[in-house]
Formats: C-alpha cells, sequence, structure tokens
C-alpha cells in the first residue's frame, strides 16, 4: 500500500480518486522541478561569486 501525508495526515494513494492522484502528480512534478531549479541557483550562485572575485582580483591589480 502506497501511502502521501499531506498536511500531517496520511492518505493511501490507491483510495484516492482520480482528480486527487492527477493532482497528486502533479504536485510531486512541480516539486521536481523547484529542486532542480533550487540547484541551478546554488551553480549560479556560486558562478556569480566567483566572477565576482575575479573583478575585485582584476581592479586591485589595475
Amino acid at each position: 500500500m502506497a501511502s502521501i501525508t499531506i498536511d500531517g495526515k496520511e492518505y493511501d494513494l490507491d483510495a484516492l480518486s482520480d482528480k486527487a492522484k492527477e493532482q497528486v502528480a502533479n504536485l510531486q512534478f512541480v516539486q521536481s522541478e523547484i529542486k532542480k531549479l533550487e540547484g541551478q541557483l546554488a551553480i549560479n550562485k556560486v558562478a556569480a561569486s566567483v566572477y565576482s572575485a575575479a573583478l575585485n582580483s582584476e581592479l586591485k591589480d589595475k
């Protein structure tokens, strides 16, 4: 039996309506996309920090 917990309450996935199952799938997809975007954001923040440090170094050399 697969289950999902929403707002602290556990639900049996097999007992959900088709519409509810569709919304669960939509929610899972969106959460996955958010995680991907958060990863991309972290990478870009690191890149921005590196570029900023390189710029500061370049400006100090002048």
